[in-house]
């Protein structure tokens, strides 16, 4: 583990490949339960270059009639999310220095050309509850700013495996994902990763 500055802790190759595997195993019966989709931003409806679905009580969603938002059901099946893969709950148990469990998992696709630009996560309403990301497949070229999205920045790499916390004072920094890095370990083969890719699981508190 490193505390790399206040409320940012990066846990490089957390989970094992044997874990890696278990985890995308589960990750297949959540996609096949909850189809991957495309958001789309508020206003504008421009599509996001990521697709997404999620697990847990709630899910993350945004479209440009209703913009940024939780909800309990698939926007587009109208079905509950599937239930969050107990690894992950054990993993947010163990790092996330939180006593209440996490309410939702987003499940993030990035293809080869896929990025996410500079955002805060802010839809919840405690920020005493840090944000938790797993990585999965592709390296990514990962960028974490300041409290204000004009802030200086600074650029690592997240690789299969990782897990990262952003907690405390760094709660509400500005992050993102410039692009994806050619590295993808044979290991994760998967129907998921046919193509290559990276799968971001975003474990948060939402109330």
């Amino acid at each position: 583990m490193s505390d790399m500055e206040p409320g940012v802790r990066l846990y490089r190759g957390y989970f094992d490949e044997a874990a890696q595997i278990a985890l995308l195993r589960e990750l297949e019966r959540t996609i096949a339960r909850a189809p991957l989709f495309t958001p789309t931003m508020p206003r504008s409806g421009r599509p996001f270059s990521v697709r997404m679905t999620n697990c847990g009580p709630l899910g993350w969603v945004s479209d440009q009639a209703r913009g940024y938002r939780y909800d309990e059901r698939h926007p587009e099946t109208g079905e509950p999310w599937p239930p969050m893969p107990r690894m992950l709950l054990e993993a947010w148990e163990a790092l996330a220095d939180y006593p209440h469990p996490p309410q939702a998992c987003l499940v993030n696709f990035y293809g080869r050309e896929a990025h996410m630009g500079l955002h805060q996560d802010r839809d919840e309403a405690d920020f005493t509850a840090p944000i938790l990301s797993v990585s999965l497949g592709a390296d990514c070229r990962f960028r974490l700013g300041g409290a204000k999205r004009a802030d200086s920045s600074r650029v690592f790499a997240l690789s299969s495996g990782d897990v990262l916390t952003l907690g405390g004072p760094a709660r509400l920094r500005f992050h993102g994902v410039d692009r994806l890095l050619p590295e993808l370990a044979p290991k994760l083969a998967s129907p998921l990763f046919a193509e290559g890719g990276r799968i971001n699981l975003t474990l948060r508190r939402v109330t």
